[in-house]
């Protein structure tokens, strides 16, 4: 079939679906989301990626609890697709009708009021645009880099569903990379997801194997001098979930900046691993994160 056919049509399901759940309610949303995820996703031919894996990062798992974690995953990944439309109705910092319980908000408002630069970094676990909600509700303009989806016309459509978001969204590569810069030199926050694979990285470990990984938020901090932010979403049923902004890392020098950018990203991955092993369910197990074998 025809890349541009093809792009045609998935975007035609995408809007459709969008469409579906920007009619429901956002916990219905979500939840019919989750069903449609565990329930077709575990039969598609990718899902044996995720297996193998889960069989090499976590194997001391059985193979019916890495069914679990499989199922968890996609009805996870089934629930996002079906909040996306509603990213502006989560609400947080709302008191009892909140969505989202946030630990640690006096870190954003301390980075928001200093004056100076800072670099949240998370993983694709829960919902993992609540990160970037919980700065900008917090009133941080966040610059916020991530990956494009290959398909230019569903590109568009996750884009205006994340609007709501607020702040500024820029895709990674050499243009992205300018606006980081920039916006460090400014005293901005930039927000960064940084679990997947980079193929211009560095190999670092991850779960006890060498996986190819961005030092951009190493590399950045040790330049400018900016705090490193850990912020991690966990999804505690359905549409509601958990925000914990921890305080800045501890980024000790020692006038090596090769071997100090190495171990700052070994720190970054080994606070992930420890994330993902409290949430197995919740992580992208999907992603070819590791060279083969």
């Amino acid at each position: 079939m025809p890349k541009k056919l093809r792009y045609f049509l998935e975007y035609l399901l995408v809007y459709g679906v969008f469409a579906l759940f920007g009619l429901l309610s956002l916990d219905r949303s979500s939840a019919l989301g989750g069903w449609i995820g565990r329930t077709i996703g575990p039969r598609l031919a990718i899902t044996k990626r995720a297996r193998d894996n889960l069989a090499h990062a976590l194997p001391e798992l059985s193979d019916s609890a890495r069914g679990r974690v499989i199922d968890d995953m996609w009805d996870n990944l089934g629930r996002i697709f079906g909040e996306y439309p509603h990213l502006g109705d989560i609400r947080l910092y709302d008191g009892e009708n909140s969505h989202v319980e946030v630990i640690g908000a006096e870190h954003i408002d301390r980075l928001r009021d200093d004056g100076k630069g800072a670099l949240f970094f998370s993983a694709h676990l829960g919902n993992w645009e609540i990160v970037s909600l919980g700065a900008t509700r917090r009133g941080v303009d966040l610059i916020q880099i991530y990956r494009t989806a290959n398909n230019p016309w569903v590109e568009r459509l996750i884009q205006r569903a994340r609007a709501p978001i607020g702040g500024r969204q820029h895709a990674k590569g050499t243009r992205g990379t300018r606006h980081m810069l920039r916006a460090l030199k400014r005293g901005e926050q930039v927000a960064m997801l940084v679990d997947q694979k980079y193929n211009e990285g560095i190999a670092v470990p991850f779960f006890g194997r060498d996986a190819m990984t961005t030092p951009a938020v190493a590399e950045l901090a040790l330049r400018f001098q900016v705090p490193v932010i850990p912020a991690r979403v966990e999804r505690l049923k359905g549409a509601r979930f958990r925000l914990t902004v921890y305080p800045a890392l501890e980024l000790s020098e020692t006038g090596d900046r090769e071997a100090d950018v190495r171990r700052v990203t070994i720190t970054i991955n080994t606070i992930l691993e420890q994330w993902i092993r409290d949430r197995p369910g919740q992580w992208l197990w999907l992603h070819r994160r590791w060279p083969k074998e």
